[in-house]
């Protein structure tokens, strides 16, 4: 009986792999990593190398598409043959249930809430569950778009990045860390330190509280199965325009956002492009601003620590036209703003956020 609830685990996996539009496999798998058999071979020996749990929790992870949080799926480190390749188990894995196009391990960011990132480089086994990883953004990946990019960069229709100058203020309020109070927060919790506090609009409204970040990562999503954190969903506002309600309807898992030891790091969990703004992103000592296009399953970092404090140091703020944060990043669900698009202000996008960080670190 063991075996069988194992083995019907195992084919329903394999069900469950990324195909082509029609059912058939994408190119990715042709020839250089073997047919089809040769792979649906090394798939179940892989698989089966996992006891029942672990393989249940692959396939709720697989079959929600990341909507359920999971924990850790971990294999031996033992690399596979595929064809003419040699593959390590988690970008197998990967390619097999989320990118058939990913060709090498550098591609991937390994998400913040897993295992792996306490785990040491030469320990005997590693995380595969696809979920615990996201695609690093950038125009080929790498080199991801944070690090210094020439103006070649800038021109690739992947990234449909934009560059302008707003004058249009956003009415964003202007807080910090010891200015900011919220009823619905206890005493004992505002002595805690936060990392961030994010802010929802509508256009130029701002709908609902202001939302405290006290862990290391939160979820900002709109409908997410089993979902913790910041949920716009539960947001009311009368006479919500139709515009807002059908971008509200594409912003789904939404976006992890991530405190970690380089930066703050945002991961598209939605199955919509995200478009961001931030001071780090941005040219120094230049009157425009950068946008960025973030694809589904990509992860890019939003804020690099270092980067900001010598920007600081040496930037002149006058060039900003209107409010500027050094420390606030722009995140707009579904809809870009800018030349490229008939908004040229955030405060035209239907569904934004404001995240304004507490850089005290």
């Amino acid at each position: 009986m063991f075996r069988s609830k194992r083995s019907g685990l195992v084919r329903r996996l394999w069900r469950s792999r990324v195909t082509g539009s029609n059912g058939q496999e994408t190119e990715d798998w042709s020839d250089p990593a073997g047919s089809l058999n040769e792979l649906k071979s090394v798939t179940h020996s892989l698989l089966k190398r996992l006891k029942e749990k672990p393989l249940e929790l692959l396939s709720q992870a697989v079959e929600s598409r990341g909507g359920l949080h999971t924990a850790c799926v971990l294999m031996a480190r033992n690399e596979v043959r595929v064809g003419k390749q040699t593959l390590a188990p988690q970008l197998l894995l990967c390619r097999l249930f989320r990118w058939p196009d990913l060709k090498q391990l550098f591609e991937l960011k390994r998400l913040y809430p897993c295992e792996g990132f306490s785990r040491s480089a030469d320990h005997a086994t590693v995380c595969c569950n696809p979920y615990h990883f996201s695609r690093l953004y950038g125009p080929d990946s790498p080199p991801p778009p944070y690090s210094r990019f020439s103006p070649n960069d800038e021109e690739k229709p992947l990234e449909c990045t934009v560059s302008y100058t707003e004058t249009e203020a956003t009415d964003s309020p202007n807080i910090t860390p010891g200015e900011f109070s919220d009823a619905s927060l206890s005493p004992d919790t505002m002595k805690q330190s936060h990392w961030c506090i994010v802010a929802y609009w509508e256009h130029r409204t701002r709908v609902g509280r202001l939302y405290t970040v006290y862990e290391q990562s939160v979820s900002i999503f709109y409908d997410l199965p089993h979902g913790n954190g910041f949920c716009l969903g539960h947001l009311a506002l009368d006479n919500r325009s139709e515009t807002v309600k059908r971008t509200q309807s594409k912003i789904g898992y939404g976006i992890l956002l991530s405190k970690e030891p380089d930066g703050v790091w945002a991961y598209n969990r939605s199955e919509h492009p995200i478009f961001v703004n931030s001071p780090t992103l941005d040219i120094p000592n230049s009157r425009t601003l950068i946008v960025r296009k973030v694809m589904p399953g990509y992860s890019i970092k939003v804020f690099d620590y270092e980067k900001s404090c010598l920007l600081q140091q040496s930037s002149d703020t006058d060039y900003a036209d209107g409010p500027y944060d050094p420390n606030s990043v722009r995140i707009s669900f579904a809809k870009g703003w800018g030349p490229c698009y008939s908004r040229q202000f955030i405060t035209s996008c239907p569904c934004w956020l404001e995240i304004m960080l507490n850089n005290n670190r």
